[in-house]
């Protein structure tokens, strides 16, 4: 792993364990979300707090010998990039380890470079979104724009 330094205006993703553990590992190299993404440039992982509940998670974490609950949560444990958002496809399933059935209508987040930390860092603010930013709060002006986008 590596010293990165600190940008405290990189976005973050959170991902429940044991995927972020794989993803760090190079073991998980496609993410499934339900929708596309146009993020591009690199990005904090968060381990979220939550260990993932679906069956797959558990059958992960025993393949590669993972304790879940010695796992790192609730801090950013290393650094990734999207390089490609397509949807899922049934040859997607070892690099996202979940069965095929997992896939249907989702989309694959190609995950490359990832980089873990030595030391997991704490954050300030806790997810907010899909995205959020860990040392400060989203600007005032895109919070009123999404509020009054729901409201007409």
């Amino acid at each position: 792993m590596s010293c990165v330094p600190l940008n405290r205006d990189m976005i973050a993703l959170g991902i429940r364990q044991p995927w972020a553990k794989l993803i760090l590992h190079g073991i998980k190299t496609i993410e499934v979300r339900s929708r596309d993404t146009a993020q591009w440039v690199p990005i904090y992982l968060y381990a979220s707090k939550k260990i993932s509940e679906i069956a797959p998670a558990a059958a992960a974490a025993s393949k590669y010998c993972l304790d879940l609950e010695t796992l790192p949560r609730g801090v950013i444990v290393g650094t990734i990039e999207l390089r490609e958002i397509s949807p899922c496809r049934r040859s997607d399933a070892q690099a996202v380890c979940v069965p095929r059935s997992y896939l249907k209508n989702r989309f694959a987040w190609h995950i490359v470079g990832p980089v873990r930390f030595d030391q997991p860092l704490t954050v300030r603010f806790l997810p907010y979104g899909v995205w959020f930013y860990l040392w400060k709060r989203r600007n005032r002006q895109c919070r009123l724009r999404r509020v009054a986008g729901r409201e007409g």
